[in-house]
């Protein structure tokens, strides 16, 4: 079972879901979860991680057991990883995104270099101008705050134009894992990305775009050899 902890960032608290390494040896796994998605996303994939390495999975602020401060863009979800990862000292890390987390772990990788080890980018694209508009708020309570859909959207409708700056600063070894054709997200787009890196790999899991969800066992399996190769 994880534990469950906190980081204290200036006026927020990041929850964060910690799985001992069974054997240490590696860098610890951060993994980055997808927009309205908690860190108990990550709970089967995290577990199998876990025989080799530390595991932290992350609460993105507003989400979960976060603070939901109200206020929430790109560049902000990639500080608060920054600061999670200089509070926790943990040194060179292997950092996960999946969607939004992708994003956000692109980021990090491309102003903190000295921060990351290995990237894994899992169906996400090079960001291109899609027609601008928000998704129906589901009914009910939600595991995350709606203000983050409403404020973080437009960025990625019409991204920034300094994207491929970012993707060209990323020196860090990568592995692109797209989730093939049932995937919402554009395919060309995530090979593009992967193209655009100055070291990837690419690999296609037929599994639409919740790759590690639906093929848990694929997905553990290409990412491990992956981190130990």
């Amino acid at each position: 079972m994880p534990e469950l902890r906190t980081v204290p960032l200036k006026e927020l608290e990041l929850a964060l879901r910690v799985w001992r390494a069974a054997e240490s040896g590696h860098p610890p796994a951060v993994l980055l979860p997808a927009t309205g998605k908690t860190s108990s996303d990550w709970d089967q994939v995290a577990a199998g991680l876990a025989a080799g390495r530390a595991v932290i999975a992350v609460d993105l602020r507003g989400h979960g057991a976060s603070s939901w401060p109200g206020e929430y863009g790109l560049d902000l979800l990639a500080s608060d990883v920054i600061g999670i990862l200089d509070h926790l000292a943990l040194g060179r890390v292997d950092l996960f995104g999946h969607s939004l987390g992708g994003l956000v772990a692109c980021l990090v990788a491309s102003s903190r270099p000295d921060l990351i080890r290995r990237l894994v980018l899992e169906d996400i694209g090079v960001p291109h101008p899609r027609t601008p508009g928000l998704p129906e708020r589901p009914e009910g309570e939600l595991p995350f705050d709606w203000r983050m859909v409403e404020q973080v959207r437009p960025q990625i409708d019409n991204p920034d134009p300094a994207w491929p700056t970012v993707f060209d600063t990323i020196t860090a070894p990568t592995l692109v894992v797209a989730g093939g054709a049932s995937s919402p997200v554009p395919q060309q787009h995530v090979a593009e990305l992967a193209s655009r890196l100055a070291d990837a790999r690419l690999v296609t899991i037929e599994a639409g775009h919740l790759v590690h969800a639906a093929e848990p066992a694929a997905y553990l399996s290409t990412v491990t050899e992956f981190l130990d190769g």
